[in-house]
């Protein structure tokens, strides 16, 4: 992740998506028929940064299963995203925020439909000034 999100921590199954100009289609012909978009319904964005995932309760005691017994650290199930796909999510799961004069959408993995990924890794300077 680039320097300018080290500060930035995405929580549990969230992605945090730099939302796409408004283009119909990807480079790579991934499209978005103007019934979707004329509805706002499924937006499209790169992914910027991810959440550790969905935690796993440690079953293996009689008090609360939230609760780490021994100290070790929480086990998650890991997201399917990985920074720098292209995300088509669904609009109505997506919140805004705005960090460093930015704007982002935060969407709880099961708001994402599809992603797009490139075998060539992803150079967010591209997106983000």
């Amino acid at each position: 992740m680039s320097g300018r999100f080290e500060k930035l921590k995405v929580i549990g199954d969230r992605v945090l998506i730099f939302p796409d100009s408004g283009q119909r289609k990807t480079s790579s012909g991934l499209y978005l028929p103007p019934t979707v978009t004329d509805k706002e319904e499924v937006q499209g964005g790169y992914v910027i940064a991810v959440g550790p995932g969905t935690p796993l309760a440690d079953t293996s005691g009689d008090t609360d299963v939230w609760q780490q017994k021994d100290g070790s650290k929480v086990k998650y199930i890991p997201l399917e995203v990985e920074v720098g796909d292209y995300a088509l999510y669904m609009k109505k799961f997506a919140v805004d925020i705005k960090y460093q004069e930015e704007e982002y959408i935060i969407v709880p993995m099961s708001g994402i439909l599809v992603v797009e990924r490139d075998d060539e890794s992803f150079d967010l300077s591209k997106l983000v000034k």
